[in-house]
């Protein structure tokens, strides 16, 4: 079986562990060796760290600010790497995850059907064509009302019956949580042990996202990581957007990614193709697999400071107005 990574670098001319070539002596090239790097760290398969299978639930608290896109995007970056993922959509009511998956029309059944004993697990799993190592179970069907019994507990023992299924436990279980902090909030995060915090640099989002913190917090999971969505570089030199350096000034936690603005998430949504599969890749689709990427690894990225535009002089500017 060939591998899912292509070489960058067919041949190299040294040693990754040699120092690199120099054109003139006594100067280096700090630019290539970094190249090299960057190249040899794409060449090779992300290190899982963490025990299996890894629960991580994506939440914001707020709605719109690209939960279900970032669960789709990062749980199919994971499947291509080579591990298995079961993307759960925990949203009863108005799931979604189904459509950017591009599944929507093979869900038969759901977590629920599984409960009262109608189908088995394996039956209620959705096993992605383009990617077998990606799997979807839905909680329920649209406009279907949640039995009563249907709360923490229920998710929290189909995650389990996950864990010990006969085909092999799955390294990631990527929870869908819908908006708010509802009931629908409580039984998304209870299985979980890790937490994927998604929100846009806007005050909104920050002051929903600060709630969810403490929240996930009071619930026993530690282990949370931040996701900008939707960051524009000019917005921010201009000084009408905040800056990534202050959003996680503000919210504390450690950052994973940080995705632009890309005009692409509408179209690869409305064709349930997600951003990582389009060729050429977008800016924020190879900002998703990034965002994966550390997430195997239980990494993080350090923001840079994005310069000031430099303020444009008027007329009177001239005569000292």
């Amino acid at each position: 079986m060939a591998s899912p990574f292509p070489r960058l670098l067919p041949s190299l001319p040294f040693s990754p562990s040699s120092p690199p070539p120099r054109i003139f002596p006594g100067k280096p090239l700090p630019r290539l060796r970094a190249a090299v790097s960057a190249a040899l760290q794409w060449n090779r398969k992300p290190q899982l760290a963490g025990e299996t299978p890894r629960v991580v639930v994506v939440t914001s608290g707020k709605g719109g600010v690209g939960k279900t896109t970032t669960t789709a995007n990062v749980g199919l970056s994971l499947a291509r790497f080579g591990f298995s993922v079961v993307a759960v959509d925990a949203d009863a009511g108005l799931r979604n995850l189904d459509l950017l998956l591009g599944l929507e029309n093979r869900v038969n059944y759901t977590a629920v059907e599984v409960l009262n004993g109608d189908c088995r697990l394996d039956q209620a799993l959705i096993r992605d064509r383009r990617c077998p190592s990606l799997e979807l179970l839905c909680i329920s069907k649209p406009r279907s009302k949640l039995p009563l019994g249907f709360g923490a507990k229920a998710l929290t023992w189909v995650v389990d019956a996950l864990r010990s299924r006969p085909s092999g436990a799955p390294h990631f279980v990527l929870i869908d949580c819908p908006a708010g902090i509802d009931a629908g909030f409580i039984t998304a995060i209870a299985p979980a042990n890790e937490a994927l915090l998604v929100t846009t640099p806007d005050i909104t989002a920050l002051r929903d996202a600060d709630r969810v913190t403490g929240l996930l917090e009071c619930d026993g999971i530690r282990d949370i990581k931040m996701v900008v969505n939707r960051v524009r570089t000019d917005l921010i030199r201009g000084e009408d957007m905040m800056s990534v350096i202050d959003v996680q000034e503000m919210l504390g936690l450690a950052l994973l990614g940080v995705i632009p603005e890309d005009s692409e998430v509408i179209k690869s949504t409305n064709r349930g193709y997600p951003l990582v599969l389009n060729k050429p890749p977008t800016v924020a689709g190879l900002a998703f697999e990034q965002a994966a990427w550390r997430l195997v690894e239980q990494d993080t990225m350090t923001a840079v400071m994005v310069e000031e535009e430099p303020k444009k002089k008027g007329f009177f500017s001239f005569f000292g107005g």
